[in-house]
């Protein structure tokens, strides 16, 4: 039998997996982590709310696009054969069937364990009457001055339904018996929980009784004050509903006069995409939801019937609640050894001319990145600063490091990427406040996004000027490095150094150079120099020698790269993929993929960093970076992969970084050649190996990692721990 005869007896379809329900299934492997009673309980919550934003900007993003092709005739069907109609139905029934699973997950296991921890989210007919009269005189001063209730009738209009907006559906009668329609948006600036006090019912030795945190949710207080914005009319019915629209921002970038102002205009008209999801409570009559349907010119399908509470994603502020005791242990990010004990004279510039360093977040600080541009800033010798800037977020000590230097007389270049979706304001904001202190800014090259993260210093020391990299996975974002997993290289190697210059002239200029020595940069040579290296493992695998590839990316989409990780296996390459998110390849199809294990980590942070790892016949190497392997990353934006050159960095990369995620099974999950998932876990006997919590324990001086079991109890035979030279 042929390998993808085979795959679609497993199947019945492709030998591909659908991107858009690969994504969908990740979503179920955080809803996973809500579920899993052994997190922490506000941390439950707020995995739950993470997978209901994550389906908002699912629906604002890829179900928008599938509608879009629908509607235009587009009939070309994805990797694995499927139709966009196919697909936004295959969709449909998996989204569906995950929302009501989230909202069976709140009432059934969290709202009572909540309840049981002091923390209860109460209905408004639960509150008792000294509750009722705090919450109306909340709603009195806080609520009633904001609401703006807005009527639909042959003189107005149906209003706009902002996205994302919660908005109750108000029907009222008027004294001649008619029936209006009327909506009020619930206000997103006030908190969706408003606090109410609650007696915990237990007294204590010395007579006093404690208090429990109670709360109400907002849209109940205003549904249940709905009269007084309708005096003279009787309340007949209110019912929450919630609207996604479409935000993607299409450009057309070659015929933008200018690009700054252009993204401007589109993040303002992202407000009026057209509707891709309605969510009603089930309790909503036919007539009210066929009128939101009409005026929001949607179809039945494009209607989710779900029990209350909707708008699970603004949830995440619970999660913020002054109680440790239901949140993950707190932890101080550790100082890599090469940098410890620096002081005035021998300071991180001497440090990273000594060797090279490597960050891995959020097990190490971020404050030496910060440190290195702050004092890149302040010293005297450093002529230029140039960096790429993706998502920096607010406040950020970065770009604060970056004013200054240009305050200090220092050259600074900054590459400010506009069209980071969904940062597109912030990063307008911030490229405006660069500029005005003379920083030169380029929004970005026309066509690409730049997504490489790249910082260069150019100092002067005796005589000569010096480059200082710093090269990263992650954005250069202080919040975010707190809660990603990610990899940063400080270097002064002369090669990588001339390289990143080419690139910056690549990104400011009109270069086009094309002989990197070090970098792998798209779109220029990235999937080039990367198939030429996956070649070399297969040309290793044919001569006899030990063949392996072990790829840690965010996504796996790209239809070349997986053929060629297929062939790979075909030919006697050993693959491990640690692919967080999306992954389009079947793995351990006989006769296909049999050599390729796919395993998602799912866990406390997010698994951000990319790492490329080749044995190479004993003479491995280490390619990190901010590309995935899908199209987008590899053809359509400027990325960078840098690779390690130091032996020790390299071999703290194997065995302290992907040696420990190939070993967990706590937070593992390995993806099955039907493309669903199943979580590891210890055979008996075994301890747990829990990848995050073992790299949090070894930079704090802990516990290291524990030896692998010898028992092959969760991993296919041929998938061994990565192998130090010398036992090659």
């Amino acid at each position: 039998m042929e390998p993808e005869a085979e795959v679609k007896d497993a199947r019945g379809a492709s030998p591909y997996v659908n991107r858009e329900l690969s994504l969908l299934q990740f979503q179920h492997r955080i809803f996973e982590e809500a579920r899993d009673p052994a997190n922490p309980l506000l941390e439950r919550v707020k995995f739950l709310s993470i997978v209901a934003s994550n389906l908002d900007e699912f629906f604002m993003i890829r179900v928008a696009g599938l509608k879009q092709q629908l509607a235009a005739g587009f009939g070309e069907p994805s990797l694995d054969g499927l139709t966009p109609a196919q697909q936004l139905a295959e969709i449909r029934r998996e989204a569906l069937a995950l929302h009501r699973a989230l909202g069976e997950c709140l009432h059934n296991e969290l709202l009572p364990q909540l309840a049981a921890a002091g923390i209860q989210l109460l209905d408004y007919p639960a509150l008792n009457e000294k509750e009722v009269a705090q919450a109306r005189a909340y709603f009195d001063e806080m609520v009633f001055p904001v609401l703006t209730p807005l009527a639909f009738d042959p003189g107005r209009p149906f209003p706009h339904i902002s996205n994302l907006s919660l908005n109750l559906a108000v029907l009222v009668e008027g004294s001649d018996g008619t029936e209006r329609f009327a909506r009020i948006k619930v206000p997103d600036t006030l908190p969706r929980l408003v606090p109410v006090s609650r007696a915990s019912g237990v007294v204590r030795k010395d007579g006093t009784e404690p208090h429990r945190q109670g709360f109400v949710w907002l849209e109940q207080l205003v549904a249940a004050n709905a009269d007084r914005l309708f005096p003279g009319m009787r309340i007949l019915e209110v019912h929450p509903f919630h609207v996604v629209r479409d935000a993607d921002i299409v450009l057309q970038e070659m015929e933008a006069a200018d690009l700054l102002e252009s993204i401007e205009q589109g993040v303002r008209q992202r407000r009026f995409g057209s509707v891709v999801r309605l969510d009603v409570t089930p309790s909503m009559p036919p007539r009210l939801r066929d009128l939101l349907a009409e005026n929001l010119e949607i179809g039945p399908l494009d209607v989710f019937a779900v029990e209350p509470p909707l708008a699970l994603s603004t949830l995440a502020p619970l999660a913020s609640l002054d109680r440790p005791d239901l949140k993950f242990p707190t932890f101080v990010p550790a100082i890599p050894a090469r940098l410890q004990g620096l002081d005035a004279e021998d300071d991180l510039f001497a440090a990273i001319r000594r060797q090279d360093v490597l960050l891995h977040h959020p097990f190490d600080s971020f404050d030496p990145v910060v440190e290195f541009l702050r004092k890149a800033a302040r010293d005297p010798n450093v002529v230029a600063i140039k960096q790429t800037l993706y998502r920096v977020g607010r406040n950020s000590p970065v770009v604060k490091a970056l004013l200054e230097a240009s305050q200090n007389r220092k050259q600074v270049a900054v590459l400010v990427e506009l069209k980071a979706r969904f940062d597109e304001e912030s990063n307008i904001g911030w490229a405006r406040a660069l500029e005005a202190e003379g920083v030169h800014v380029i929004y970005g090259l026309l066509g690409f996004k730049t997504h490489s993260k790249v910082a260069l210093v150019i100092r002067r020391e005796g005589g000569r000027l010096v480059r200082y990299v710093h090269l990263s996975t992650g954005n250069y974002n202080a919040v975010t490095a707190s809660a990603y997993t990610d990899l940063g290289l400080f270097t002064c190697a002369e090669d990588i150094g001339k390289d990143v210059t080419e690139l910056f002239n690549y990104l400011t200029g009109y270069s086009r150079q094309h002989d990197y020595q070090r970098l792998l940069v798209a779109p220029i040579n990235l999937r080039e120099r990367l198939t030429g290296l996956v070649e070399r493992e297969i040309a290793h695998a044919r001569d006899g020698r030990e063949a392996r590839l072990v790829f840690k990316i965010n996504a796996l989409v790209d239809r070349e790269m997986i053929d060629l990780l297929v062939r790979a296996s075909q030919a006697g390459v050993t693959v491990d993929l640690l692919v967080r998110g999306i992954c389009c390849l079947r793995p351990g199809v006989p006769g296909r993929s049999e050599r390729i294990r796919v395993v998602s980590i799912v866990g406390r942070f997010l698994e951000h960093s990319r790492i490329f790892w080749f044995r190479n016949g004993g003479a491995e190497e280490v390619y990190l970076g901010s590309a995935d392997l899908m199209p987008r990353n590899l053809d359509h934006r400027v990325e960078v992969l840098f690779p390690v050159l130091d032996p020790a960095l390299v071999r703290q990369v194997r065995d302290g970084i992907l040696e420990t995620y190939l070993r967990d099974d706590v937070r593992a999950r390995q993806m099955r050649a039907d493309g669903s998932y199943v979580r590891l876990a210890p055979g008996p006997g075994e301890p747990r190996r829990d990848s995050q919590a073992a790299l949090i324990a070894a930079r704090s001086g802990r516990i290291l990692p524990p030896e692998p079991a010898t028992a092959a109890t969760h991993r296919p035979a041929q998938v061994i721990a990565l192998e130090h030279p010398a036992r090659g």
